[in-house]
């Protein structure tokens, strides 16, 4: 019998080792918090409290998580304890030991926003933009769209009540599900009226609908109209979503490196059916932010449909007045990492105004060794662009 974990307060801890940015003026454009473990008890709606996402723990006493009243098939055996992980050498323990949980393992700064403040003033942050994590595990085992819905207003409630007293310098955004389109974009109207500065959304939707299918058109509708980002992010997905190129579990869990490198998969496919669908022409001031999938691959993409554009019969078919590349110069922005060393490269053509970084605060692939990483990054690109790249492009996109 699986039993269900009580709020305990946040247990006392220790800021992490924390290193200095070297520029001033720095954003960060993906940074995430952990909600609390009755944060779904305490902001939903009535109707849906019997199904609140829990963390419970199961039979061994390891966590897992209760999603719409049933055991995650995903998010069990002790994985939420590792959801702060901060690239811990250990993680593997983290998940099988029962005295390890996802509250007494919250880094400093990770569910206090005090806390995160001192993370910022530490390494020299003026500002982060902040992201959900238990919401990027549950929409993957949600197939009901009226509690979808609810989960989000409720976790959107909080995310703004957690922002509100920052001074400016914790910048919620509204986690949107497309699985109603139209009560997703109600929902951005009114998170965004409570103090939400963007919004994103999975790769991904039960029904198989394209992000840039005009079912979706009211969202982008709701955004430009705000003058807010839209952005997408990886998240849990379906297995189906990945198909079965590699074949049965026993070869798939050896693939490591390969379940790396592709896990932003589905941002890229999602991104790209906006070109599909001439979502940009559509909606020429709608702003679109590209998160957490790396900034490298841009180049190549960009390249590829450009060409295909200009120079095949398939691009004669696309609903596009101009070449991908320059809706990209015009209406998207992209995150990268901070280890990532072409990207003054592909900003010098594509435009310094279009890149920010991320820091991924406190996921398990976060360490506090990014800052020596982004320095470094920082430093290769032109004295002129470095504002822009280390804070600016993010002030801008959000209105900082």
């Amino acid at each position: 019998m699986a039993t269900t974990i009580q709020r305990e307060g946040l247990p006392h801890r220790e800021m992490h080792e924390v290193h200095r940015i070297e520029h001033e003026g720095a954003v960060d454009a993906d940074g995430h918090i952990l909600e609390p473990p009755d944060l779904w008890d305490e902001y939903l709606e009535a109707k849906f409290k019997d199904r609140a996402l829990r963390i419970r723990v199961d039979e061994n006493g390891l966590e897992e998580l209760e999603i719409g009243g049933q055991r995650s098939t995903m998010s069990r055996r002790g994985f939420p304890a590792t959801l702060g992980a901060m690239g811990a050498a250990d993680l593997a323990d983290i998940q099988r030991n029962p005295d390890r949980t996802y509250l007494h393992e919250a880094p400093f700064g990770s569910m206090d926003p005090n806390q995160r403040l001192d993370v910022l003033d530490a390494e020299n942050l003026d500002a982060a933009i902040l992201y959900t994590t238990v919401g990027l595990l549950w929409e993957a085992e949600v197939e009901d769209p009226e509690l979808s819905q609810a989960y989000t207003r409720a976790y959107n409630r909080w995310i703004v009540d957690f922002c509100r007293d920052s001074g400016n310098r914790l910048i919620p955004t509204a986690h949107l599900s497309l699985s109603d389109p139209v009560a997703a974009a109600a929902e951005l109207r009114r998170a965004v009226d409570d103090g939400a500065r963007g919004c994103y959304v999975a790769p991904f939707t039960h029904g198989a609908v394209p992000l840039g299918h005009p079912d979706n058109d009211v969202v982008f509708a709701a955004a430009q109209e705000l003058g807010v980002p839209f952005a997408i992010h990886p998240t849990f997905e379906p297995q189906w979503t990945k198909g079965a190129r590699m074949g049965t579990w026993e070869h798939v869990k050896q693939l490591r490196l390969t379940a790396s490198v592709t896990a932003s998969d589905g941002v890229r496919h999602q991104f790209t059916t906006l070109f599909d669908y001439g979502v940009f022409d559509k909606f020429p001031e709608l702003k679109v932010l590209v998160l957490e999938s790396g900034g490298g691959w841009i180049g190549y993409w960009l390249d590829r449909i450009d060409a295909v554009y200009a120079h095949t019969f398939v691009g004669s078919r696309v609903p596009l007045d101009m070449k991908p590349s320059e809706y990209f110069m015009r209406q998207v922005w992209i995150s990268c990492d901070p280890d990532e060393r072409t990207i003054p490269s592909l900003a010098e053509r594509f435009g310094y105004d279009r890149f920010l970084w991320a820091s991924d605060f406190p996921h398990a692939d976060h360490t506090p060794e990014y800052v020596h990483d982004l320095n470094d990054l920082v430093a290769m690109f032109p004295d002129k662009h470095r504002r822009a790249f280390i804070g600016d492009n993010a002030r801008n996109l959000f209105g900082i």
